[in-house]
């Protein structure tokens, strides 16, 4: 497993993907949280906290997980190379779990130089170093399983076409349902708002974010990833049949 995860980190930053995946993430955070005024802009706020940029975060991720995944089975797909790497001395789970801590890891090195935004924000709290630190690491965690659950349905989508476009399209529109189209079937059925709210992974994420660390919010995670993880060695079992 280990030799599929190094391939995948090589393969990212052996052409501009990673780079600008990183980029892309960094510039974005940056330009609406110290740049453009909006309700996003943390100087404009007046509160010594991180809540802008974990509201705004999960977004951007859902489009930016989906590009780094979708070819990691679309492309051997299309290339022909499935066939071959189906055959290496690996179990299929070995080979999906490479596969996903590959793109784990890139999009955690994206968030790792988010860290300075701490450092800054308990520097311009009055008095200095006055930031609710069991929130912000709460949500940070919170966003790192998020990510994983993210990851995980980007590997399925792209076992599902050899066009890189289509399993983006799919990741992103499965992403979006789970993060916020629970929260939105809720807001429409009232008498059942709470229970729906429970399936999506805003209302968990929003949970964590609080600071305290719920075994059922990191059950819930977890199983999606897991699931979807699932899906994706089901899906290579029937190619592979």
């Amino acid at each position: 497993m280990k030799s599929i995860i190094l391939r995948e980190i090589k393969s990212f930053f052996g052409s501009p993907i990673g780079y600008l995946v990183i980029a892309i993430f960094l510039i974005s955070n940056g330009l609406f949280l110290w740049v453009f005024e909006g309700d996003y802009n943390i100087l404009n706020t007046g509160y010594a906290d991180l809540t802008p940029f974990f509201t705004l975060a999960p977004w951007i991720l859902i489009f930016l997980i989906p590009a780094v995944t979708m070819r990691s089975f679309s492309d051997e797909k299309k290339q022909g190379t499935l066939e071959l790497l189906l055959t290496k001395p690996l179990s299929i789970w070995e080979i999906v779990n490479g596969k996903f801590l590959g793109s784990l890891l890139l999009i955690v090195l994206a968030i790792i130089p988010t860290f300075i935004y701490v450092k800054v924000i308990s520097n311009l709290g009055s008095p200095e170093g006055n930031i609710d630190m069991g929130s912000t690491i709460g949500s940070y965690f919170g966003l790192l399983f998020l990510i994983a659950a993210y990851s995980a349905i980007g590997i399925f989508t792209s076992t599902l076409s050899e066009n890189q476009i289509v399993a983006f399209i799919i990741a992103v529109f499965l992403c979006f349902i789970f993060y916020f189209g629970f929260e939105g079937l809720a807001s429409l059925v009232p008498g059942y708002s709470n229970i729906i709210s429970l399936f999506g992974m805003q209302d968990h994420f929003k949970s964590m974010s609080r600071g305290v660390i719920d075994t059922r919010d990191v059950i819930y995670f977890l199983s999606i990833t897991v699931l979807f993880l699932s899906f994706t060695v089901y899906q290579l079992k029937s190619f592979k049949a």
